[in-house]
């Protein structure tokens, strides 16, 4: 039976090249585990009841402009009917086309969170960016 006697250099292990790559997936299955754990509870639908403000009113200009959403979804600024798509025409009309005047918003109870941002984003579209939501002042019902 023949063997061969390594040397006194051969003594060490040979250079492995290859990456280990079980620490690295046995971080990944945690990290995965932890995100599907979370996921779920990062989407929970919550009912809001927001409340009535009750800070002090700040001071209005001459001629404010209001847009207003009725309950059944139809949209006035400064008591004019306006279509959606002819928003921006009318604003402008009101404010004299002062893109830095503050529109005030205000929306019925009821109006779905769609339709008041559909406006919102007609009146960013428009260079409008200075917008304030208008509630009830010092009442909660």
């Amino acid at each position: 039976m023949a063997f061969r006697m390594p040397a006194s250099d051969e003594d060490d292990l040979p250079v492995n090249h290859e990456i280990n790559v079980t620490p690295f997936i046995d971080v990944m299955l945690v990290l995965l585990i932890i995100f599907m754990v979370a996921a779920p509870l990062a989407t929970v639908d919550v009912k809001v009841d927001l409340p009535v403000a009750h800070a002090a009113s700040s001071q209005k200009p001459e001629k404010p402009v209001y847009l207003t959403i009725e309950a059944n979804g139809e949209m006035t600024v400064n008591d004019r009917p306006v279509a959606l798509a002819a928003l921006a025409q009318e604003v402008d009309a009101a404010a004299g086309a002062d893109r830095e005047q503050r529109i005030y918003l205000r929306a019925d109870r009821s109006i779905s969170y769609d339709r008041l941002m559909q406006a919102m984003n007609a009146l960013r579209d428009a260079g409008y960016v200075r917008v304030a939501l208008v509630g009830a002042e010092g009442t909660s019902e």
